[in-house]
């Protein structure tokens, strides 16, 4: 269902099954899937039915571990450096490929 929600296709037209035309079960399935997502919390992804033990959860259902992703910490780096008054609002820090980075410092060079 996550990519019918994301492609905007029924699901019979997923399946296989379907011309394309949203059918009821497939209208039913897609408004169900919407419900679902509004009881997922954006942060940590879980639902309260997964921890509330009179629901069917379980409080030890997840884990919390830890992970280091590179990718943030560089922009956690370079984001210490961005002006903390006026000059700084607005700036964004974002990854791009060393070589998209190296080719827009040949095109700087090269233009000025």
């Amino acid at each position: 269902m996550e990519l019918c929600h994301t492609w905007g296709i029924p699901h019979s037209l997923f399946r296989g099954h379907g011309d394309g035309i949203w059918s009821e079960l497939d209208r039913r399935k897609a408004i169900a899937y919407a419900a679902y997502l509004k009881q997922v919390c954006s942060s940590c992804g879980t639902r309260p039915e997964e921890w509330d033990e009179t629901l069917g959860g379980d409080e030890d259902a997840y884990r919390a571990i830890t992970h280091r992703c590179i990718g943030c910490q560089l922009i956690a780096d370079k984001q210490k450096h961005v002006p903390s008054d006026d000059e700084g609002h607005g700036v964004k820090v974002l990854l791009i490929p060393s070589s998209v980075h190296a080719a827009l410092e040949l095109q700087r060079t090269h233009t000025h």
